[in-house]
């Protein structure tokens, strides 16, 4: 099985949504953050799954509507390990910069 591993970016990822859901009153915060979650698990077992971006990268799509989010990872196939990079959820323009 394939190891998955987040950036500590990731988290902060995670607090932006939790904000946002918490400033708009989403009743279902957990179980939203809990579906995010299982989709990257998937990831274990089908690491090539994303689609392919630039740099070698890949996004991993996950929900639709408004529980749409991309994960943006990186597969390295010789240590069979995935690094998650990023989160958005898919109505952001792109991934929040990194210092």
């Amino acid at each position: 099985m394939t190891r998955i591993e987040l950036a500590p970016e990731v988290l902060e990822d995670f607090g932006r949504f939790i904000e946002h859901m918490e400033k708009f009153d989403v009743a279902d915060v957990a179980s939203r953050l809990d579906e995010i979650v299982q989709a990257i698990d998937i990831l274990a077992h089908s690491p090539s799954i994303g689609r392919p971006v630039k740099g070698g990268k890949r996004e991993l799509l996950m929900g639709r509507g408004a529980r749409a989010y991309t994960a943006l990872y990186r597969y390295l196939p010789d240590i069979d390990t995935v690094f998650v990079l990023a989160l958005r959820n898919q109505r952001e323009n792109s991934y929040k910069p990194r210092r």
